[in-house]
């Protein structure tokens, strides 16, 4: 092996470095990870890491979880400027009002958040598992859901109850429409067309199964359908596309791409290697060890597989 990937692979082991990417990241930043997957998979990963250093693509929240998760480990978010715009809609202060507001309910926070909010939660969850950590707890146990209010919408159709819910979003995966998931249908009608929970209700429903991006993974990997439309960040098709590559894969529309995740690249893990760029991620003591506990509950009602 020879070029850039051969370079970044002696420099990461020359400094203890294991590198995580989130499936959105770009095709580059995948093949050089040592694990890709979603916002689940990430935090189970980032507790087994045995490396000193963890170089993190993806986006802020995500290299904070590895942080909380990792406390002797150096975290290294690979492009500082990659942020997460759903993240950004709630604040520690909004959570502490809502929960004055609702002094009964149980806090559910999605993992695209900040550490100050998570801290706040009782229990912490993905795409993934938040259905099944709601259907975990006793069916009067009103919850509250943030920030996500696509995702905590889809756990209240599913339980068939009402969730207080936070009016935060995904911008890439709100704009998938009901438009797009029609003239998927008519492009590819043999195909069987997944969709991410992040989206609006009126596109869930004309879809053929809601997924977060590891059950879109497991879906393509067990169905005996050849042919998907994929109704997420593209990144995931490049992953999907690897792991079947005797099936295809269509975006349900080229303009489905996360800008944050789209900065991922072999120059910014290099740096981020070497010391010229990323950030070292730090977050406080305090808020570190109240954010752990949700998230370790998470850990603890899934199971860490």
């Amino acid at each position: 092996m020879t070029g850039p990937v051969s370079a970044l692979l002696r420099l990461k082991k020359g400094k203890n470095a294991v590198v995580l990417a989130h499936t959105y990241q770009p095709a580059e930043v995948q093949d050089a990870a040592d694990f890709v997957g979603d916002s689940y998979g990430l935090s189970v990963e980032a507790t087994t890491v045995k490396a000193g250093t963890i170089i993190f693509c993806g986006v802020r929240f995500m290299a904070e979880t590895a942080a909380i998760l990792n406390p002797a480990k150096k975290v290294v978010l690979a492009v500082p400027g990659a942020g997460c715009p759903m993240a950004d809609m709630i604040t520690a202060p909004d959570l502490l009002a809502l929960k004055r507001a609702n002094p009964s309910h149980y806090v559910m926070c999605y993992v695209n958040s900040p550490a100050e909010v998570k801290a706040l939660a009782d229990v912490c969850c993905t795409s993934s598992n938040a259905l099944d950590i709601a259907r975990r707890l006793p069916q009067d146990q009103e919850i509250v859901f943030v920030p996500d209010k696509y995702l905590g919408d889809y756990v209240a159709e599913q339980l068939g109850r009402p969730l207080v819910l936070w009016n935060g979003f995904c911008p890439t995966h709100a704009r998938i429409t009901p438009e797009m998931i029609g003239r998927a249908h008519r492009a590819h009608p043999d195909a069987l067309v997944m969709i991410h929970p992040e989206a609006p209700r009126e596109s869930r429903r004309l879809a053929d199964r809601v997924l977060s991006t590891g059950g879109m993974c497991t879906c393509a990997q067990q169905s005996a359908c050849t042919e998907f439309v994929v109704a997420t960040e593209i990144g995931i098709l490049h992953t999907l596309q690897k792991q079947n590559p005797s099936k295809k894969f269509f975006p349900v529309s080229d303009a489905i791409t996360c800008p944050n995740m789209r900065k991922g690249s072999l120059v910014s893990i290099m740096n981020a290697l070497e010391g010229t760029g990323g950030e070292v991620i730090t977050v406080p003591p305090a808020i570190a060890a109240a954010a752990e506990r949700s998230l370790r509950r998470m850990l603890d009602l899934c199971g860490n597989g």
